[in-house]
């Protein structure tokens, strides 16, 4: 078992470095297009929605069977999307194909997480699925330093041709197919001996979605709306460094920072987070302080300095947040149905990552202070529906005693 759980941390570095390579270059991407900034918003919020729809289908269809079938499937998918989005020259095409990207690689998010979780022991959870979140931290840094250096280093745009910033994108959409390849070929699905079970039919197990305990469902739109806020954060970070006049590479190397920061959070300090008995309360703690950070940095005059200091707390906050909701969700699921309830949670992650960005967009263009003040008001919203979830789970307790 921990075989796997390591292999699938490789695919993860893997994945997410290839998936991050186009991040950097996008804004300039975009404007150099001549499509107006706030479409960046559009594009993000578009494969995001394809998260959203892919999540619960991929995740429903796994806990049938034949995982491997919709990893590559789902994966090919993507690498269309991107090659598309790079080549389509029509802003509306774009928006499209980003939405297909989106669709196709929550198949790979939605599986392997719930492979994890599945083939872990209750104990080992956090810890297993924090290694996963750094090891995606991790590839994303290196993916947005690799795209940086791809698109502003002399000799590569020289022998590459990576001036032309859909080479980015055309060697990420080759690069995600050789990485298909690797996972035909090497990744097994784990044989257990399953309990029989009454056959279920796709739209019956799809339909079994909307039956949520009541806490769940609140502590899913608390996710949502701590996405809203942590992803317009991370998104327009992008576009704040090249508005402030930093290049590609610089943002990349800043993102590479976070990843390694993030990477010596999981490791060393989620294990210990993770042994705490009151999470909810933890969580909420975490995003208090998280909100109070984005509130400050975003207004000291060093931005440099306090982005390599300050943020990176929010960094490792961000990084123990993670696998705590993540376990705390999979202590909700049957033991068969880990598929289902982690496509459930992509779905609520997904409807963050479309409204934070889209409505982020507009925000940006008026304000990017207020934006990032927004993001911090979003966290404090989260905490105040965990309170709700945590009155709900006492009352549950006392009912049941």
């Amino acid at each position: 078992m921990k075989k796997t759980v390591y292999l699938i941390i490789v695919f993860y570095i893997i994945q997410a470095t290839i998936h991050n390579l186009g991040h950097p270059v996008t804004p300039a991407f975009v404007r150099e297009l001549g499509i107006q900034d706030y479409m960046f918003g559009v594009f993000f919020a578009s494969m995001s929605f394809g998260l959203m729809l892919g999540g619960p289908i991929w995740g429903v269809l796994s806990d049938q069977g034949k995982k491997k079938i919709y990893i590559v499937f789902g994966l090919l998918l993507y690498s269309i999307g991107q090659f598309f989005f790079a080549y389509s020259n029509n802003q509306y095409l774009m928006v499209f194909f980003r939405f297909l990207s989106g669709f196709g690689v929550a198949s790979a998010i939605t599986i392997f997480t719930s492979h994890v979780i599945s083939i872990s022991e209750p104990n080992d959870r956090a810890k297993h699925l924090a290694y996963t979140a750094a090891a995606f931290t991790l590839g994303a840094s290196l993916g947005y330093w690799i795209g940086g250096f791809l698109s502003t280093n002399s000799i590569a745009t020289s022998i590459l041709g990576t001036s032309d910033f859909r080479i980015i994108f055309l060697i990420q959409s080759l690069l995600n197919t050789l990485y298909v390849v690797l996972i035909i070929f090497v990744f097994k699905e784990a044989k257990k001996i399953e309990p029989i079970l009454k056959k279920v039919t796709f739209f019956k197990a799809l339909k079994q979605v909307t039956k949520i305990e009541p806490s769940l469902l609140i502590f899913l739109i608390s996710l949502t709306f701590m996405t809203i806020g942590s992803m317009n954060v991370s998104r327009y970070i992008d576009v704040y460094f090249n508005e402030l006049g930093y290049n590609p590479q610089q943002l990349g190397t800043f993102v590479m920072a976070t990843g390694l920061v993030s990477l010596f959070a999981s490791i060393f300090i989620v294990p210990i987070f993770s042994k705490f008995k009151k999470q909810l309360v933890t969580i909420s703690i975490i995003h208090i302080l998280s909100a109070l950070i984005i509130f400050y940095v975003f207004r000291a005059n060093q931005f440099l300095l306090v982005m390599y200091t300050i943020f990176m707390v929010y960094v490792i906050f961000k990084a123990i947040y993670q696998p705590l909701e993540q376990s705390y969700i999979s202590l909700q699921a049957k033991e068969e149905k880990y598929g289902t309830v982690m496509g459930i949670r992509q779905s609520f992650v997904s409807i963050g990552m479309v409204l934070g960005p889209l409505i982020g967009g507009f925000i940006y263009e008026r304000s990017p202070l207020l934006l990032f003040d927004f993001s911090g008001i979003f966290f404090i919203l989260g905490v105040l529906l965990l309170g709700i979830v945590y009155l709900l789970e006492k009352r549950k307790k006392l009912i049941l005693e």
